[in-house]
């Protein structure tokens, strides 16, 4: 009798398949996220690299959490979801940032919290590590954001302004080629307005940093100054430290200076390479608001007239205004479908007001 009991208690304790399965799927999910995490820090370098590795050690460390609970069922290894996969694809394919912010994504949907056989610091680690990849998708956000919003404006701008030109042509019941030239015109047109506006705007924005930037005079003075009595922490004040924090700044600096060479700034200035560079801006500007103005005009140019060169320009742009937004969500960590939605939405909305405002002129002058 106590062998048949400790035989049910076994039974009814061992896990169903349906948990079996479950475990194991979690366990190649663990493995891939592990592998997509070396795969992109093969890529990367420095400070980035460890914490690559990092995140990559603390999935094992999830690995080895399943392969504990199931024990001998733990089978043979198995491929993880698509989307884990994906991740590895793309970590070995595309950018850095692209990458991450899908990454950041993944982590942010983790499904821990409803899994009853997972450890609470797995959980904490989840919420973590989301934290973690969002530090590092940011950072590379900076380094690109200059050229990346020029040519993402760039791209939106060109596709909106010309379909809604196109349009408002048509419904004012002009010829096609009458369409073309205002649709390449406004091409033409809207490009060089948008590299000139983008190359003013950062190169002034650049001079402002530089304007701000400490200056080298102060620095070379900083051995010279009188310890006791003297403005230092004042310059800190002045760039938003407070007073306390601003004093204990200039004593720093005050015993460094003593004891070695001059120190490399007096003060802080943000960074003009998060800004980018005029030319690439411009240059960036330029090209994204010719290809997204283009987009309208592709028909025409094929020689499409009436209606049907209507529809198949309105749905090329609406396209390419869907996967504009996209784009943009998943580099930002927003959610690619409401931002998609949100670009077509405005595009059709511009698209329909001047074709309704050509009928109108239209049959005025008609």
């Amino acid at each position: 009798m106590g062998d048949t009991g400790n035989e049910r208690s076994r039974a009814a304790s061992a896990p169903s398949p349906a948990t079996l399965r479950r475990w194991r799927r979690l366990l190649a999910d663990e493995r891939e996220a592990a592998r997509a995490y070396r795969v992109l820090a093969r890529r990367r370098g420095g400070e980035e690299q460890e914490i690559l590795l990092g995140l990559a050690n603390a999935e094992e460390r999830h690995a080895g959490h399943w392969e504990r609970l199931l024990g001998p069922e733990v089978g043979q290894p198995r491929r993880g979801t698509l989307q884990t996969r994906a991740m590895t694809f793309l970590a070995r394919r595309f950018g850095w940032v692209f990458v991450l912010a899908l990454m950041q994504q993944a982590e942010a949907r983790a499904t821990y919290e409803a899994d009853a056989d997972v450890l609470p610091s797995m959980v904490a680690d989840e919420r973590i590590h989301e934290e973690v990849v969002r530090g590092l998708a940011a950072r590379g956000r900076a380094r690109m954001s200059g050229t990346l919003r020029a040519a993402v404006f760039g791209a939106n701008d060109g596709l909106v302004s010309n379909i809604a030109l196109v349009l408002g042509v048509v419904g004012g019941g002009v010829s096609t080629q009458a369409v073309l030239l205002t649709g390449l015109s406004g091409l033409l047109a809207g490009a060089l307005s948008m590299a000139a506006g983008e190359y003013v705007s950062v190169s002034s924005q650049r001079e402002l940093l530089a304007a701000s930037a400490p200056g080298e005079a102060a620095r070379e003075s900083a051995s010279a100054l009188d310890v006791d009595a003297n403005e230092l922490a004042l310059v800190y004040r002045a760039r938003g430290m407070s007073a306390e924090e601003a004093q204990h700044h200039a004593d720093t600096v005050l015993r460094r200076a003593s004891s070695g060479p001059p120190p490399t700034a007096i003060g802080s200035a943000a960074d003009t390479d998060v800004i980018g560079s005029g030319i690439s801006a411009a240059a960036s500007s330029f090209a994204s608001f010719a290809v997204g103005a283009l987009i309208p005009v592709l028909p025409f140019l094929a020689g499409w007239e009436g209606l049907t060169a209507v529809a198949v320009a309105g749905g090329l742009t609406g396209t390419a205004l869907m996967l504009t937004g996209a784009v943009v969500g998943v580099l930002s960590g927003a959610s690619p479908l409401r931002r998609a939605l949100r670009q077509f939405a405005i595009g059709a909305a511009a698209a329909t007001v001047t074709y309704l405002l050509g009928l109108a002129f239209g049959a005025v002058a008609g």
